[in-house]
């Protein structure tokens, strides 16, 4: 589904809109959604994000869009923020940054998006992807959305937040 091009101009707001709405309505996003998230992170990604998908994927599927619609579904119908998190990273194989990146357009009352530029604003958190165990990586990306909320308080969305930082 190709937007029309003046929404989809502004990227960003594209993302927090249409597409948000669209998994709330549709429980899943697909692949052209799906990647522009992942192209408003980091455009150089999305190569190496579709080949990791297609060896990731258990039915092992070459058409990203019912991995990624398989993918988004998960994530919708998981319980809560840690189970979205390490479906992304124990099951897909991403790092905290682009996990991150994902979740915080599709549930961003809950996420940030980790990001070395603000881990240098904030003196610290860096590395998390090196911790090991996920159960550690989430227990310290916690802390960090904490760092974030408390760093710019006269902000509501942790969004701007990020932009502030």
């Amino acid at each position: 589904m190709v937007p029309d091009p003046l929404q989809y101009y502004d990227l960003e707001g594209y993302l927090l809109g249409e597409v948000r709405r669209r998994l709330q309505s549709e429980k899943s996003i697909g692949a052209f959604d799906f990647f522009s998230i992942v192209i408003w992170k980091a455009n150089r990604a999305k190569s190496r994000i579709a080949k990791r998908l297609r060896v990731r994927d258990p039915q092992k599927r070459t058409s990203l869009e019912p991995i990624v619609r398989d993918l988004t579904r998960s994530l919708h119908d998981a319980n809560d923020g840690q189970t979205r998190l390490r479906i992304l990273i124990d099951g897909w194989g991403f790092m905290l940054p682009m996990a991150t990146a994902i979740l915080s357009i599709l549930w961003p009352d809950e996420f940030t998006v980790y990001d070395i530029r603000v881990c240098g604003e904030l003196n610290g958190f860096d590395n998390l992807d090196n911790l090991g165990t996920f159960n550690k990586k989430w227990a310290r990306y916690c802390e960090y959305r904490d760092a974030v909320r408390a760093a710019v308080p006269k902000k509501e969305s942790l969004r701007d937040k990020d932009r502030c930082l």
